[in-house]
C-alpha cells in the first residue's frame, strides 16, 4: 500500500524476526516467515524494527490497516474536548437578564461545557466590587445543582471572573 507506515513482505530487510500473531509464535529466518505467510495467503507486517529481533504480524494486510484506523477513531472518540463558554453579567444586572444568563448557563453546563461568568466594571462602577461579588455569589448557589465552581472570584483589571465546571452524571 503506498504512503503506509508499515513494512511489509519483502521491503522487510532483516535477516530474522520475532512472529507474535498469526504464526506459532517466535523467532524465525525472513525468508521463512514469508514463505510460511504466502502459503495461507497473509501478508508478514513489520510492527516494531527497534526491537531485537524485529517483531512482525501475519495477517490480512488491508484487514491490518482496516483495524488500525477503526482503533485511531475509537481514541479519538474517547478525548473529551473541553468548551469554555462565556457569560458576561454586570453588577447592576436586571432580575430579567439575570434569569436569561442564568438559563444560558443551565444550558451549557448540562451539555457538558466548562462555563466562565464574568462581572465587567465600567467606568466608576469598580468602587462597589462587592455589588459584582454579590452577583456572582448568587449566580453560583442558583446554579448549584448543575455546576461547581471551580475557585473563588478573581479581580482582573476591570473584570471580576470565576469558572463553573459541570456536575458530573451519575
Amino acid at each position: 500500500m503506498p504512503g503506509s507506515k508499515y513494512t511489509i513482505n519483502e521491503k522487510i530487510r532483516f535477516t530474522e524476526v520475532r512472529i507474535i500473531e498469526g504464526l506459532a509464535s517466535g523467532v524465525y529466518r525472513t525468508s521463512d516467515a514469508l514463505r510460511e505467510a504466502r502459503e495461507i495467503g497473509l501478508d508478514l507486517i513489520l510492527i516494531s524494527e527497534t526491537a531485537n529481533p524485529p517483531v512482525c504480524k501475519v495477517l490480512d494486510f488491508t484487514k491490518f490497516l482496516y483495524q488500525e484506523k477503526q482503533r485511531e477513531k475509537e481514541l479519538k472518540d474517547r478525548q473529551s474536548k473541553v468548551v469554555v463558554k462565556e457569560i458576561q453579567l454586570s453588577p447592576n444586572i436586571g432580575e430579567h437578564d439575570y434569569e436569561t444568563k442564568k438559563k444560558h448557563a443551565i444550558k451549557f453546563l448540562e451539555k457538558g461545557n466548562k462555563v466562565k461568568v464574568s462581572v465587567l466594571f465600567k467606568g466608576r462602577s469598580i468602587m462597589f466590587k462587592d455589588k459584582g461579588e454579590l452577583v456572582l455569589a448568587k449566580f453560583a448557589t442558583e446554579i448549584g445543582e448543575y455546576g461547581i465552581p471551580e475557585a473563588l472570584p478573581k479581580l482582573v483589571g476591570k473584570n471580576m471572573y470565576f469558572i463553573i465546571k459541570p456536575k458530573k452524571n451519575k
